[in-house]
């Protein structure tokens, strides 16, 4: 089985492995036995998803991020957004280990910017908040992804809401997101700098933008875990992972919201899709100087000869879902920023890196991944330089020549 196509994201690696029949002992530790009895969902209307905010914090931590009125306004709160580049982070799965090192080597060159406003979706959402707090995570960042295992994010024998089940995961999230990170980003909140997070809100189907920065501002316990279980939604791949059930009030009723992968609405957040599609009645540009765009994946394609097998089938038509939806995307946002005139640059994995994944989560491939990236940071050489091209350089990865131009669009 191709490594490759288990780089392409972790719900086809996930089917690809069942359907491999590697799945069937739970791994060490099921918590199986321990999992609550799940009891029917209360019930709600569309007017109580609208008026809901999360219980014991106000509305204003999140808002539609398909609403391109309501992120202008968002914005136009965010003195710093206009002011310092953007960070935009994908999900990827284990190639998150791609943005962990290029920050690491970024920090090492001397001149990676304070972004304004950072987004995360799924493997990009756990990044964010320590790209966000600043530098002196990225030996966090690097631990996560470099020492971590498929047993330390997932158990096969979810139950009825998922193949899997993701209290190791949960733990992991716990341990690392802790009150002193959260202070670290209220912050840096209050310097108006924004750290915003992709869920999908499954009932409704629409995509949720996460002001985590406010969620971390409010402190308490209620914001620990509302903070800790948004990143854990965002990196929730249907069907996959257990969706996460957020506590939600909307006029003095109580109900739950199910929330899931961020990437099922986009593999990364620029902005709304009618923002990016110039199909507002007053198209405007966002008010970023400059936009960094990591891509925890790759967009060339494989050959596999694939066996006549629903999981097989399905497995690699995903992998060509993911890798189509992701090269649209990428398009889709080079067009909007050579319409307003953004600076863009784009890093992605490209043919510098060759290695192959034998299995979910490999240490070996995930640091070799890493260190690949950390001196693409340092060398400068990650982004891409022009304005129409979808893949990043072809500067040998040993080439220590700076790119300073690239850097500073």
């Amino acid at each position: 089985m191709s490594g490759s196509i288990r780089r392409r994201g972790l719900a086809c690696a996930a089917i690809l492995l069942i359907g491999s029949s590697t799945m069937a002992p739970a791994l060490a530790g099921s918590r199986a036995a321990e999992r609550p009895h799940k009891a029917a969902r209360v019930e709600f209307t569309a007017a109580d998803l609208a008026a809901a905010r999360p219980d014991g914090l106000p509305s204003d931590v999140r808002l539609p991020a398909d609403d391109p009125q309501a992120y202008r306004a968002f914005l136009e709160q965010a003195p710093q957004a206009a002011k310092a580049p953007w960070l935009v982070l994908s999900g990827g799965g284990e190639n998150g280990a791609f943005a962990a090192g290029l920050l690491k080597g970024w920090s090492a060159a001397g001149d990676r910017p304070d972004f304004g406003v950072v987004t995360g979706v799924s493997t990009g959402a756990l990044i964010a908040p320590f790209a966000f707090a600043g530098r002196r995570y990225d030996d966090t960042l690097e631990q996560a992804y470099t020492q971590t295992t498929a047993a330390d994010v997932f158990e096969f024998g979810g139950g009825s809401e998922s193949l899997t089940d993701t209290w190791p995961l949960k733990r992991q999230i716990e341990r690392s997101v802790t009150p002193a990170l959260l202070a670290d980003i209220a912050a840096e909140q209050r310097k108006g700098r924004r750290l915003l997070v992709v869920t999908t809100e499954i009932d409704s189907g629409r995509p949720v933008l996460w002001d985590m920065g406010a969620v971390a501002a409010k402190g308490g316990p209620a914001a620990l875990k509302l903070f800790r279980q948004v990143i854990l939604a965002s990196a929730a791949i249907p069907g996959i992972f257990p969706p996460v059930m957020i506590d939600a009030e909307a006029g003095g009723k109580k109900f739950q919201e199910m929330h899931a992968d961020g990437g099922a609405t986009a593999p990364f957040f620029v902005a709304p899709g009618r923002t990016l599609l110039g199909e507002e009645p007053d198209p405007g540009s966002i008010p970023a100087p400059a936009l960094y765009l990591v891509v925890n994946n790759t967009l060339s394609s494989d050959f596999q000869v694939t066996q006549r097998s629903t999981l097989s089938i399905l497995g690699r038509s995903l992998s060509a879902a993911i890798r189509a939806q992701t090269a649209t995307a990428i398009a889709l946002t080079k067009t909007f920023a050579a319409r307003t005139g953004l600076p863009l640059q784009v890093a992605l994995i490209d043919s510098r890196f060759t290695r192959r994944s034998p299995g979910l989560f490999d240490q070996g491939y995930m640091r070799a991944l890493f260190a690949h990236a950390e001196r693409l940071g340092r060398a400068g050489t990650a982004f891409d330089w022009t304005p129409d091209a979808i893949t990043t350089s072809t500067v040998p990865a040993g080439d220590d020549r700076r790119a300073d131009a690239r850097r500073q669009p």
